[in-house]
């Protein structure tokens, strides 16, 4: 049996190799640096042009970029009007700022539990948790792959909740044909390096309601408006504007839109590459009896932002912990993903209690992310497959 890097045999990969990596080529540096030529390095016209390019992507009518994918929860959640005593219902396997967003505006934040073979947050815990207080929904994609969302759209119109798709691992993705993007009240999206495509950092919500537009577009810049058609009264002059509500600075630059605009050129490229790795991934990791690969709904079309193996912790003598120290060693960049959010002290705090969602719980003592980005070769596939072999090879009970 091989010797594991642990215990001082050689890494399979010489240097590091990241979970997740931006790819940056020459059009990308030519769009930051026209944008810094330019008269505008924020509020501009690349701002304008990036939205446009979102909305011809995702067949959404409206746009709205902000500063970051949480500020485009926030901003959801404040269309949605949630007001203190609201609740909304989210899945504990995500990013905390899919419950923070809730918080942020006074509501309560009620967790449903997941699929154990999706990972996705369950319409059947969904409609389970729903009380006199719940006004909206946010349901992750998580990992990338679409949400039930025939089943949680229904759900949603006969409860009279808004439905938030928080689409931050998702953008490319499609589901029944139809983009990630154009599917709930609003959709939300992140930018950030380890996506499929980045700003630098950003986010970004999609409508296709002109009322939740204006609502955003307000929010996102202090509740200022220069448009005549929204003002309370006439304009004195052209430098006249009006704060018509309480808004935040969520504004994108220039310089970040037109980043994300180059990105998105490629995101058709981005999304084949991924889709090649998984399968390869998914050829040999489905015959390992030592893992369990994500499950995925015919409805989805899936553009993969995060790779995860569940572990077969009773093939193993070793735990979760032991196996990441291990493939560590081996210079393969690993993450979990996620913490449940109620595990967390602050949350603690507020009184939430472990053993709420028990599916999410589970997998989260078994999952692993391992590294999938578009700038991976065939070799670090190859080399990704070979070090997870070695660990369980090494760690497999006889």
């Amino acid at each position: 049996m091989e010797k594991l890097a642990l215990y001082g045999g050689t890494p399979v990969f010489e240097k590091k190799i990241g979970y997740g990596h931006q790819y940056i080529d020459k059009a990308d540096i030519c769009a930051v640096t026209e944008a810094l030529k330019s008269d505008f390095l924020t509020c501009g016209p690349k701002v304008r042009e990036t939205e446009k390019k979102l909305c011809d992507i995702t067949g959404a009518r409206y746009a709205v970029l902000v500063s970051n994918g949480t500020a485009a929860l926030h901003a959801a959640c404040h269309a949605a009007e949630l007001h203190e005593g609201d609740e909304i219902i989210t899945t504990p396997l995500t990013f905390a700022a899919s419950a923070n967003c809730a918080l942020y505006c006074g509501a309560k934040p009620v967790f449903a539990d997941i699929d154990r073979d999706t990972y996705n947050i369950s319409p059947k815990s969904i409609e389970e948790r729903i009380t006199d207080r719940t006004r909206a929904v946010v349901a992750v994609d998580f990992t990338g792959q679409a949400a039930e969302m025939d089943a949680i759209r229904n759900i949603c119109e006969r409860h009279h909740l808004v439905l938030i798709e928080d689409g931050a691992h998702s953008i490319g993705t499609k589901y029944n044909g139809i983009p990630v993007g154009s599917l709930a009240d609003m959709t939300t999206f992140s930018f950030h390096p380890v996506k499929t495509v980045t700003a630098g950092e950003g986010g970004a919500i999609m409508t296709n309601s002109e009322m939740l537009y204006k609502k955003l577009q307000l929010f996102r810049t202090h509740g200022i408006t220069r448009n005549p058609k929204w003002m309370e009264k006439k304009a004195e002059g052209s430098w006249y504007y009006e704060q018509i509500s309480l808004g935040l600075n969520y504004r994108i630059t220039d310089i970040q839109a037109a980043l994300l605009g180059s990105q998105l050129d490629k995101l058709d490229m981005f999304a084949k590459r991924r889709k090649e790795i998984v399968e390869k991934y998914n050829k040999v990791f489905e015959k390992m009896q030592e893992v369990v690969v994500q499950k995925e709904i015919p409805q989805s079309d899936t553009v993969r932002h995060l790779y995860l193996l569940q572990l077969k912790l009773e093939c193993l003598k070793a735990g979760r912990k032991e196996i990441f120290d291990a493939l560590t060693a081996e210079n393969v960049g690993c993450n979990v993903h996620y913490i449940p959010v109620y595990y967390f002290p602050h949350y603690q705090k507020m009184g939430y209690k472990k053993g709420v969602c028990p599916n999410a719980e589970y997998l989260y003592e078994r999952l692993i992310t391992i590294p999938l980005y578009y700038g991976m070769t065939d070799e670090d596939v190859e080399k990704v497959i070979a070090a997870i072999k070695k660990v369980m090879d090494y760690y497999k009970k006889k």
